[in-house]
């Protein structure tokens, strides 16, 4: 990938963190719009229910209130966020007849300020009917349960199988069978969402500030809800104070302000508040997951089975579909000689449920590294040696699983010795013994989680880049991907700066704007510098070989002459005979300057196409100590080593490794969103989600190793989720294992205090 001296492979300091650090950047509240009026929503109170009157009257003559919208004169019709899911789902962006969940949208309310618009939505008064809920996917699978969507038969909203035909635990001489639940959670991005929304910004149409992860995968509902061609309507996100995936939907909330903006003709904003975001912004995870492991006499693995069930909540859109990546990942690190996977998911009435970070990766480490645990004590193998016993080799790559995954490169034993080394796994063991044996009320756990995730998923390996040199010598690149706090423009301008020689402050990325960048997929599946990482490199090199090719015409060299040297081109060995960037630009602009045939402009665009995804791989390692008097765990210590492939800025990686490490532990002890039996949530609020700080966690432990993809010319592959999806098992794994020797097999996530001591309770009876 890099060449000596090149500047890839190496630490550089991030060029965002010094306006993030000062606080000079702006988001989209901080936006100073003329004429600004406010929207606020009223919600249901009620998880299912019918509408059976409204009053708005009171609302209509409040102070500051400019206009209030119900289902009946918004002139919105249903919306369907995502296509895979039949459209009797589709969501009405203020609810028409029916209500599905606590936090559904009623009614909406323009005002001059934001307080009056919170006023007088609270002012409006609804009367329903109350229906039975149901909040649990299996429940709502079960005979009897109360149906969301009539038209559907049932509360069944995606099923898929695999390996159906065929016993895959046969001949096995050890069979071990545990549930998993990976517990439903919420997103709670520092920024909650948004939008401001300017009517006539684009000759009739409309522009749009939202805080969203692709913005070109806003502009097509919007238009479409809006009567407009997709051409009127602009998107741009500014500065996105993180995203985790909940940001990459199309919430119901830009709709109506939107609408609301052309209907009156006024830019208007609506910032959404923590207590709605926790209702609104869509869940991650919620699967219950029944695995069973076969073994034969040598530990090897004969089959794997699961029977999966997830929730879609109650508009099902992405998180429906998120079970095939699941059930695509099942086959992990391991030689399985048979899989049967079965996911069903259902509609309930909670949060509707989408990507999270890993999506639908994390469900597969976490049930197959945890039945991996399972089977290894009940062969009395280590679980270490369990894992080394049934990898997939080196020589085994590329691999198409028998789930439909097509590996590109992986060397899992090399990552797993590489955690044990570093995290002195031998001498852990035997401080566990000792601690065993003396009866300390402080066991000692030891967690391992091996992985193989998928990036760039279901269809994201494919991105636009465009790479233009202005004629003042400074460089514009243009990327399809939307960064949210990744780095994309350290990690892009290093790549130009690699190959065009120009100085990373010269280098401009523009992104995140519909009008700006003709196409983009986003950043979501760590896909950015596979994809658009890639796109800029060929773009660069497309551009070095034509100004080669006018730097030799103007300097009369050969092109294999002319190298880059400091600030542009000149003929190798002969640094007098050179030519600027800016040199160059202008030269390239001019009839007169240019070799016969060659076009105008040194720039070059393009969408990089990686043909497939790539998979990263790792183990981690987790120790904990749980209080066999208290319950309480403590993580000590968190080893991580995780293979991105082709390592292009150890910073940046280093810096996703630690956040997503941290979230990862935050569902093993932490945080869980859960209902009562009538469907209220009562974890909605920051007073009850259960989120961890720095104080919680000890210095993460955080390596690499570098497998190239063959998949793209950086060899790279994603990191952005490598760390929550790795880590999550071991953590889980650590704290079971901690109490094993005192008879507990499992523990469910999250294993806080009051599980954990419920647990040993129950085992000392």
């Amino acid at each position: 990938m890099a060449g000596s001296g090149s500047i890839l492979g190496n630490s550089v300091l991030r060029r965002e963190d010094p306006n993030l650090l000062t606080g000079t950047n702006e988001y989209y509240d901080d936006m100073k719009v003329p004429g600004l009026i406010h929207l606020a929503f009223q919600i249901s109170p009620i998880a299912h229910g019918t509408i059976e009157s409204m009053d708005t009257s009171e609302a209509e003559g409040m102070p500051g209130v400019v206009a209030v919208y119900t289902a009946d004169n918004l002139g919105l019709d249903p919306f369907l966020a995502f296509p895979m899911v039949p459209p009797h789902f589709a969501r009405p962006p203020l609810a028409k007849g029916k209500v599905r969940f606590v936090g559904d949208l009623v009614a909406a309310v323009v005002a001059e300020t934001p307080e009056q618009a919170a006023d007088a939505a609270a002012a409006i008064v609804v009367e329903y009917e109350s229906l039975d809920a149901v909040t649990s996917a299996t429940a709502a699978l079960e005979d009897g349960a109360p149906v969301l969507f009539e038209e559907n038969g049932g509360n069944l909203a995606f099923e898929t199988a695999i390996g159906m035909d065929e016993d895959p635990l046969e001949g096995a001489t050890t069979v071990v069978t545990e549930t998993i639940v990976s517990q439903r959670l919420a997103g709670v991005p520092m920024e909650p969402n948004g939008i401001v929304a300017l009517p006539g910004d684009t000759e009739g149409g409309i522009t749009v500030y939202v805080p969203h992860q692709a913005p070109h995968s806003v502009q097509d509902p919007l238009a479409g809800a809006l009567g407009l061609e997709a051409s009127a309507v602009r998107v741009i996100a500014p500065w996105v104070g993180g995203g985790f995936g909940p940001k990459a939907a199309v919430y119901p909330e830009y709709l109506v302000a939107a609408k609301a903006a052309m209907l009156l003709d006024r830019p208007v904003k609506w910032t959404e508040t923590r207590s709605h975001n926790m209702l609104s912004m869509v869940h991650g995870r919620d699967f219950v997951m029944e695995a069973t492991l076969g073994i034969d006499d040598d530990g090897h693995i004969v089959g794997l089975k699961c029977e999966s069930v997830s929730d879609a909540g109650a508009y099902p859109i992405i998180g429906t579909i998120l079970v095939m990546l699941t059930q695509m990942m099942s086959q992990a690190v391991y030689k399985i000689p048979k899989i049967q996977f079965h996911g069903r998911v259902a509609a309930t009435n909670t949060t509707p449920t989408g990507a999270y970070r890993g999506a639908g990766r994390p469900e597969a480490t976490q049930y197959v590294e945890r039945i991996m645990d399972v089977a290894a004590r009940a062969a009395g193998i280590d679980p270490a040696e369990f894992r080394r016993r049934n990898y997939l080799q080196p020589g085994d790559f590329p691999l198409t699983t028998l789930t439909g995954a097509n590996y590109d490169s992986g060397e899992y034993e090399k990552a797993l010795d590489a955690a044990l080394a570093a995290s002195g796994y031998e001498e852990l063991r035997a401080e566990q013994a000792r601690r065993r044996e003396a009866g300390d009320t402080k066991q000692l756990g030891i967690g391992v989680s091996s992985y193989v995730e998928v990036t760039a998923p279901i269809g994201l390996h494919s991105e636009y880049g465009k790479v233009e040199i202005e004629e003042d010598g400074t460089v514009i690149a243009r990327v399809g991907t939307s960064a949210h706090g990744q780095g994309h423009e350290t990690a892009f301008s290093m790549i130009i700066s690699d190959v065009l020689g120009v100085p990373m402050d010269s280098i401009k990325l523009v992104q995140s704007d519909t009008h700006e960048v003709k196409q983009g997929a986003g950043t979501m599946g760590s896909r950015s510098l596979q994809t658009a990482g890639n796109a800029l490199l060929e773009a660069s090199n497309t551009v070095l070989a034509k100004a080669r090719d006018l730097a030799a015409h103007l300097l009369e060299a050969s092109a294999e002459d002319v190298v880059v040297g400091e600030g542009g081109l000149q003929v190798s060995g002969v640094p007098a005979s050179s030519l600027t960037w800016a040199d160059l630009a202008q030269a390239a602009n001019d009839d007169s300057r240019r070799p016969e045939g060659m076009e105008a402009g040194l720039e070059h665009e393009l969408v990089f196409d990686g043909q497939d995804s790539t998979f990263p791989f790792g183990t981690h390692v987790a120790v904990v100590e749980v209080d066999t008097e208290t319950g309480n765990v403590q993580l000590v210590r968190h080893i991580a080593v995780d293979d991105c492939g082709t390592i292009l800025n150890p910073l940046l990686v280093h810096g996703q490794q630690h956040g997503g490490i941290a979230q990862g532990v935050a569902q093993a002890l932490f945080e869980w969103v859960r209902y009562d039996e009538s469907g209220n949530p009562v974890t909605a609020s920051l007073m009850d989600y259960l989120m961890p700080t720095a104080a919680e966690m000890p210095s993460f432990e955080a390596s690499n190793t570098q497998t190239a993809s063959p998949r793209n010319p950086l060899g790279a592959k994603g990191i952005g989720e490598s760390g929550t999806i790795g880590s999550t098992p071991a953590v889980h794994n650590a704290v079971c294992d901690a109490v094993a020797h005192l008879g507990i097999s499992h523990i469910d996530m999250p294993c806080s205090p009051e599980r954990v001591w419920e647990a040993l309770r129950a085992a000392a009876m």
